[in-house]
């Protein structure tokens, strides 16, 4: 399979983001990716209308349902649109389109089944500290309970292969989807890479009631416990 015949879906859950989805589809666009799936997950403003208006196919939720559930509703879709890798980002801007190529190219090369975009890796656009320090915790449950560790846990930047995908399952709707995909990794022994990736954290991005804050990152933290020890 050569690079031009792979196809390459890019999905983005999305709850209420009417103000910036428009940019992220668009900015995806320009680097080269026309596939683009949005999940509208229940928003309660235009998002779905301002994502296809913006070029991007539009699957909804009727009711918010959660990340997790968002991102697992675009991949089924994804393989029904033949992808041969997927590749999930936020919704919110925080993410750069630029950083795609490096997230598919070991796959396409046959070196890896998934590769994690990692937000630690890269000084520029470093994440606040209070980020840092919660996703290092993140980071150690993620590893106490399933057994890998990865530098960050809780990105939401990543891409698979179609035979990674056939073989993952998951059953979190919330923010520990993001941790069980490293179970997943794990326990099917998948080959991974992590990359480095830029993250731009913007007044927008950082005020959303919705956000990985430290009260949901919490909750995050209670499901992976109690999943973790009932897997």
């Amino acid at each position: 399979m050569t690079k031009t015949d792979i196809n390459v879906v890019i999905v983005i859950p999305a709850f209420n983001e009417a103000k910036v989805i428009a940019k992220t589809i668009k900015d995806t666009i320009k680097c080269g990716y026309s596939n683009v799936l949005v999940i509208d997950d229940g928003s309660a403003d235009d998002t779905a209308k301002k994502a296809t208006d913006a070029g991007a196919m539009v699957v909804s939720h009727k009711i918010n349902r959660g990340k997790g559930a968002a991102t697992k509703t675009g991949i089924e879709t994804a393989k029904l649109l033949a992808a041969d890798i997927v590749v999930t980002l936020d919704g919110d801007g925080q993410h750069c389109p630029s950083d795609i190529q490096n997230l598919i190219s070991p796959i396409a090369e046959g070196h890896c089944d998934v590769v994690l975009g990692t937000r630690l890796k890269k000084k520029k656009h470093q994440m606040p500290m209070t980020k840092v320090a919660s996703n290092y915790v993140a980071n150690f449950v993620t590893w106490s309970f399933f057994g890998l560790w990865v530098s960050d846990s809780q990105s939401g930047f990543r891409a698979y292969s179609r035979s990674a995908l056939d073989c993952i399952s998951t059953s979190a709707d919330a923010y520990d989807y993001e941790s069980e995909i490293i179970r997943e990794i794990h326990h099917h022994r998948l080959v991974y890479k992590e990359v480095p990736i830029s993250v731009q954290y913007t007044d927008y991005s950082m005020s959303k009631p919705h956000r990985q804050d430290m009260a949901n990152g919490m909750k995050t933290l209670y499901k992976i416990f109690w999943k973790a020890i009932s897997f």
